[in-house]
């Protein structure tokens, strides 16, 4: 598949890969016909999607399964009044009819909004009027439709619920009875162009109520990068990427690179995350590519690994936070596999990478994708030299790269402030050394200025972690008087240091961050907490313990 859309698909080097990637865009690109549709009629019975369940439930699809379902679905929408533009809530989790669903969504031309089942009443108002959503469409528990009907009072744009799964709940239509009762579909005439929006992501509101990133329907062509050359995936691949749908990473890691690619796609649905039992999945299924967060990749090492046959793994990728570099050596002599890391934001898709012709830093990001022009500005607009901290900026007085984002929905303002005069402003501070590597500091609104130091929270809390007190961390800066800010660590500690807290145990962890890196660095002030204060995806609301220190 992937050979219809570029132009070379063999890459020795970076060399190579920057002077050859040439991605094709066809007019009115829809992934769900030019993707899904042209598997199924080309080899309909190649795998597509994996599904299991932690009831040991297991159902394997074919791309002509996926079809037939996203078909039928589609047609059961548009019976429901949904058509081209129309914005439609999917909270799903990792159910396997959110594949039915996005697909069919794409087919008649909605816009698809994934989210979190974590949502409120509260966040769901919010989603519902700044978007106008017109539909929902949600696993039938009561933690997330009670919450739905309670917000519906509120949300006067949305007209239509759909439950899948168990009892309908009043006030809903029965997905899989609304599937059966379906007319046959037929394909609209005018779907999409390439300028549609097609996808929007609420952002995770670190510093204020959440952005809406709107992506046109061009985005998923961004992800081949992602899937064929990051992932490294290939025809033969079963590919697991730990997230949940309402999360962008499941579209980065769970639908459109990956059947560029070839992939068959492997879902694992459950309630709760058991490091044992990923490692017992990929045994038992014979998964061969995983793609996880630093901290799931801690957890996993710290289980006897001789207990699984993982002997079917042949890549390893890792993204959402800097890898510590204990963490990578002590994998990579457990499984023989080197993790690569890479980078990208809600507004793109992957920017940076440590492709497969890399030898991987452990905690850099890697280099620019050249789907990207990408640069590193200081505060005074300069180009930053190798070495000198700058934010991540994608330049686009050329044109706008596959997988930037189209715009903050209904938010102009705010478009022009991170978008303007050719150039998108990420918002992350990063450096970049004599190699071309690049390596993250931080938020620019979280970097610390202390003594003309600026100094990125990450590296302070990757210190902070590798102590044994330490879970959780969160680094902040405090005003003072002589040095203008001093770091302080918010901690929250492990349960063999609960109720030891004292200005011995302060010392301790003052002088261990001195070894682990640079001196000047060390958190002057140290507060231990219960827990810190974090958005619905789980990010760490820095801003908000920088306001309760001001108070």
């Amino acid at each position: 598949m992937v050979e219809r859309f570029l132009a070379q698909t063999k890459f020795s080097s970076q060399e190579d890969y920057i002077k050859n990637l040439h991605i094709r865009v066809p007019e009115n690109f829809n992934f769900a016909y030019d993707v899904l549709d042209v598997y199924a009629a080309e080899q309909p019975e190649k795998k597509a999607l994996l599904w299991t369940n932690d009831h040991d439930e297991m159902i394997q699809f074919t791309f002509a399964d996926l079809k037939r379902e996203s078909d039928r679905t589609a047609a059961f929408f548009q019976s429901q009044g949904i058509g081209k533009g129309d914005p439609v809530m999917l909270i799903l989790k990792r159910r396997y009819e959110f594949w039915f669903s996005i697909m069919a969504l794409h087919k008649i031309g909605a816009v698809v909004i994934p989210a979190t089942h974590l949502l409120t009443k509260k966040d769901i108002v919010y989603r519902c009027n700044a978007a106008g959503i017109k539909a929902i469409v949600a696993a039938n528990e009561p933690v997330i439709t009670d919450h739905i009907v309670a917000a519906m009072p509120d949300c006067p744009t949305t007209t239509t619920l759909i439950s899948v799964g168990g009892e309908t709940p009043e006030g809903f239509h029965d997905f899989h009875q609304g599937l059966e009762q379906a007319p046959a579909f037929v394909r609209p005439e005018q779907v999409n162009t390439n300028d549609d929006v097609m996808l929007m992501y609420f952002t995770s509101g670190t510093t204020g109520e959440p952005k809406m990133v709107a992506h046109d329907f061009t985005y998923p062509l961004g992800h081949i990068s992602t899937g064929f050359l990051w992932h490294n995936l290939h025809d033969k691949s079963l590919h697991l990427t730990i997230a949940d749908t309402g999360w962008g990473k499941a579209v980065w890691g769970k639908l459109y690179g990956q059947w560029f690619a070839g992939a068959n796609i492997f879902v694992y649905d459950h309630e709760k995350f058991t490091p044992a039992d990923i490692l017992h999945k990929i045994e038992q299924y014979r998964i061969t590519s995983l793609c996880a967060p630093p901290t799931i990749y801690r957890f996993l090492i710290r289980e006897d690994l001789t207990k699984f046959d993982l002997s079917s793994l042949e890549y390893c990728t890792t993204a959402g936070e800097a890898l510590n570099g204990a963490v990578y050596d002590t994998f990579k002599k457990l499984t023989g596999i080197r993790l690569m890391e890479g980078f990208g934001q809600t507004e793109t898709t992957l920017t940076l990478a440590t492709f497969p012709w890399m030898e991987p830093k452990p905690g850099s990001m890697g280099v620019p994708n050249p789907q990207y022009d990408i640069d590193l500005l200081t505060p005074d607009g300069r180009s930053a030299e190798d070495g000198e901290q700058g934010q991540i900026v994608i330049r686009t007085d050329k044109g706008k790269p596959l997988g930037l984002f189209k715009e903050y929905y209904r938010n102009p303002e705010m478009s022009h402030d991170v978008w303007h005069d050719g150039v998108y402003y990420t918002g992350d501070v990063a450096w970049r050394d004599e190699d071309g590597y690049y390596w993250f500091v931080g938020r620019a609104d979280d970097v610390i200025k202390s003594s003309g130091y600026r100094i990125g929270p990450f590296e302070v809390e990757s210190a902070l972690m590798t102590h044994a007190a330490v879970v959780e961390c969160a680094i902040t800066g405090v005003p003072d008087e002589i040095r203008g800010q001093v770091v302080k660590a918010t901690i929250v500690l492990s349960k063999e240091y609960k109720g030891k807290e004292s200005d011995e145990l302060i010392k301790e962890l003052q002088d261990h961050v001195k070894r682990v890196t640079a001196p000047y660095k060390y958190p002057r002030v140290i507060e231990f907490v219960d827990e810190l204060p974090k958005t619905i995806s789980g990010k760490i609301r820095r801003v908000e313990i920088r306001q309760n220190d001001q108070k």
